[in-house]
């Protein structure tokens, strides 16, 4: 058991430890299949990757002709994506999901592990950014975490509890299992994509 000094989700502090020591579980190393699925299927879109840790689908993405930028408040998480992603390291920054804002308008927010990094309590904040970030017809796509487990991060979510909270502003077109999760996530996740109204 390793045994970190940090414990709020909500500092750069508390993920720079992590990703300082190496104890990143979330981390599965490279992209995976629904999103390489989704991007052979789409025309390149404007995108943002928030919390994006190691970054490896800016790589991807990037290497496919997307205009697409990385975030996380993290300094030591975008060392780590900087250094993962080579010739794209000038699209992962350092910045605050909360206050940043796009050099363009978005066509796609991917989610990836964010929602469920940080505590219940911002999940409203999350859901108002998304949509105020998003204009009608863009999207949200990526992977959803639901689990009742009541300590986190990672911090599941209820089915029901995602569907309050994204219908105001948010339609879901697309909602399939996952074949390739990692154990942390494994049996318990959605890939989901969700238009903005």
């Amino acid at each position: 058991m390793v045994d970190f000094a940090q414990r709020d989700p909500m500092s750069p502090a508390f993920w720079d430890e992590r990703f300082e020591r190496n104890f990143t579980p979330w981390d599965r190393g490279g992209v995976p299949q629904a999103l390489r699925a989704f991007a052979a299927a789409s025309a390149p879109l404007a995108t943002l990757i928030p919390g994006c840790g190691s970054a490896y689908e800016l790589a991807f993405l990037a290497d496919a002709g997307w205009d697409a930028v990385a975030i996380d408040f993290s300094p030591a998480a975008v060392a780590a994506g900087k250094a993962a992603v080579g010739a794209h390291a000038a699209r992962v920054v350092e910045a605050d999901f909360f206050s940043w804002q796009p050099a363009q308008p978005l066509q796609l927010i991917y989610e990836r592990a964010f929602l469920c990094a940080l505590p219940r309590a911002m999940r409203p904040q999350v859901a108002a950014r998304w949509a105020a970030l998003l204009a009608p017809g863009a999207l949200l796509a990526g992977y959803f975490f639901f689990d009742e487990a009541p300590k986190g991060p990672p911090f599941g979510i209820a089915r029901s509890e995602l569907q309050a909270l994204l219908d105001a502003d948010f339609e879901c077109i697309a909602d399939d299992a996952v074949g390739d999760s990692i154990p942390v996530f494994e049996g318990k996740e959605r890939w989901m994509v969700w238009r903005r109204r």
